[in-house]
């Protein structure tokens, strides 16, 4: 399924007096750099204004955008039609970003959208990976766009996006997408005028670490399921994709050291059903998809519990060296490998460096919570050998915030899902060196329900309405931890209760979009009731795309959306 595609910021050409903003949203610019029309564009401008004033204005704001841009300068006077013949022009290391966008566009417009390699500047649709664009390559700290910002500039002769890297670049063109009618999301073509608000965005994020995850483990979802969740992500700008790939219900990763792991350890899931488990091939191609659309996939082999599945392929591995019955229940807590057998470290060694050499990206995550029956110095001792084995691949330990205690490994990142913003031993990590990602169980975890009545999902951390997932500030939520010690934010979503890819959707939408905001925009622009009203507007566009979503009474939905059955599963479990 098409989805938005994104665009490097650049300079355009503006109005010599912007017009004032004329809607609420991030704070304008102040002052925005551009070069003087030529008699040639005023001539194209006065032809193009002269049609445009027989339809109808742009029907989405410049504002209306998820997550918040960092700026804005609405010019309500500058809209523009993408014309049947437009043609995307593009730098040539654009190019594929520019492909994608007009892979998103072509199905509804029905236009045919050439791409086209351009060293120019001129063209209705322009996308140019640059760094001479005022700020493109200086850092956000220097007031720069960094790696992932972009500049869009619509005026009523075209659109520019410009940005300093293809991933930034792709950011602006998803926020392009945004801006033009709903209808957009529609895989057949549409009768529509499709016209974008005139003005200009600067934007770049908050953090560089925006996720969610996705627990493969407790229900498998085939390869196809996975592409969609990554293409979600990719909407909102989350950039990382969290598999948790091996729990007690399941092992879903081949790997060929260990070949039982996946053919009898991948065999079980929740409820009985018939599991499953990705070949290398089909982890391959998810990491590849998932690049292309700049979401890196972090890959976490949960240790030393939540094993069960592969203690029963290999029971060598279990204390007492008994295997266990397969599980497939929803209980946690009451397996672990053997931390005193050597083979056990082994065979760690063996699992993580096939799946760091699979994996492109900086990190590998160890898991590490909920090892209940591991005395505290056994398991502390265990975790920081796992950590060098980790380190010795050449990747960046992530895990749960219960490895605190350990020793520090350099870079080390701790996911913190507590529900109780003060946690010295955590805070003290920090201290260590250690930096976090933030998954508050009570306010980010999508396993949970929206409310009493929702038909699937826990409630052991709370409910988690759409307000709920968006009132709260990642940079100040710990006591003792500094915003820059806070790496970014993910969303899990743990799937005991979850079996089917609507219901994934179900439990993602639209609380998806409140964590992206929070890991995107900056704090100043925050503002439950704006964002609100600017959700309610992606409503059409899920329906459009054939999501599934939840109508949260939250949201001021243009209309009542139709909501599948959903199915009413056991949810007994505590925790993770």
């Amino acid at each position: 399924m098409p989805y938005p595609a994104q665009i490097h910021p650049g300079a355009v050409a503006v109005p010599t007096t912007p017009a004032a903003p004329t809607e609420s949203g991030p704070e304008p610019l102040d002052r925005l750099p551009g070069r003087q029309p030529d008699a040639a564009e005023l001539a194209g401008t006065a032809a193009r204004r002269a049609g445009d004033l027989l339809a109808p204005p742009a029907p989405v704001r410049l504002g209306d955008v998820v997550p918040a841009p960092e700026q804005m300068l609405p010019d309500p006077t500058a809209d523009f039609t993408l014309p049947p013949d437009a043609v995307i022009r593009v730098s040539p290391a654009g190019r594929d970003v520019a492909e994608q966008l007009a892979e998103w566009l072509r199905p509804a417009t029905g236009f045919p959208l050439p791409v086209a390699d351009t060293t120019e500047a001129d063209g209705l649709l322009v996308l140019t990976l640059s760094d001479a664009a005022p700020g493109a390559g200086a850092s956000p700290a220097s007031g720069g766009l960094g790696d992932e910002g972009y500049r869009l500039d619509v005026t009523g002769t075209g659109v520019r996006i410009t940005a300093a890297t293809a991933a930034g670049l792709f950011h602006g063109a998803k926020t392009l997408r945004q801006l033009l009618p709903a209808a957009i999301d529609s895989a057949t073509p549409v009768a529509e005028r499709w016209a974008v608000p005139g003005g200009t965005i600067v934007d770049r994020p908050r953090f560089p670490y925006r996720g969610a995850m996705l627990d493969v483990a407790r229900h498998f979802f085939p390869v196809e399921d996975v592409l969609r969740v990554v293409d979600h992500l990719a909407r909102y700008k989350l950039n990382h994709l969290h598999l948790h790939l091996t729990d007690d219900q399941g092992w879903r990763i081949a790997v060929d050291s260990w070949p039982r792991l996946a053919e009898i350890g991948g065999a079980t899931e929740v409820g009985g059903g018939p599991g499953g488990c990705y070949t290398q091939a089909d982890y391959r191609r998810i990491v590849a998809y998932a690049a292309r659309r700049h979401v890196t996939v972090v890959p976490e082999i949960d240790l030393p519990g939540h094993t069960n599945a592969a203690l029963v392929a290999y029971p060598e591995l279990a204390p007492g060296k008994v295997p266990p019955p397969p599980y497939t229940g929803t209980e946690v807590g009451f397996s672990y490998v053997d931390p005193a057998d050597e083979r056990t470290y082994a065979f760690v060694a063996d699992v993580v460096g096939e799946v760091a050499a699979l994996t492109p990206g900086p990190w590998l995550h160890l898991g590490g919570d909920e090892a209940f029956k591991v005395p505290a110095d056994t398991y502390r001792a265990f975790v920081e050998r796992a950590q060098t084995l980790v380190a010795a691949t050449g990747k960046t330990v992530v895990g749960w915030h219960q490895l605190a205690p350990a020793g520090h490994v350099d870079g080390r990142v701790l996911q913190w899902w507590g529900t109780n913003g003060d946690d010295p031993e955590t805070a003290e990590a920090v201290r260590r060196g250690a930096r976090l990602i933030l998954s508050p169980g009570n306010r980010v975890y999508l396993d949970m329900k929206y409310a009493t009545d929702t038909p699937i999902g826990h409630d052991w951390a709370g409910l988690i309405d759409v307000h709920r997932a968006y009132d709260w500030d990642p940079g100040t939520h710990l006591t003792g931890v500094p915003a820059e010690a806070v790496l970014g934010v993910e969303a899990p979503l743990w799937t005991e209760s979850v079996a089917t890819l609507a219901e994934v959707e179900f439990m993602l939408f639209p609380r998806l979009p409140a964590v992206a905001e929070l890991g995107w925009s900056p704090r100043s622009t925050h503002d439950w009731a704006g964002f609100r009203r600017r959700l309610a507007g992606h409503g059409p566009r899920w329906t459009a795309a054939g999501i599934t979503f939840h109508p949260s009474p939250d949201v001021p939905w243009p209309a009542a959306p139709t909501v599948p059955t959903q199915t009413t599963r056991d949810t007994t479990a505590d925790t993770h």
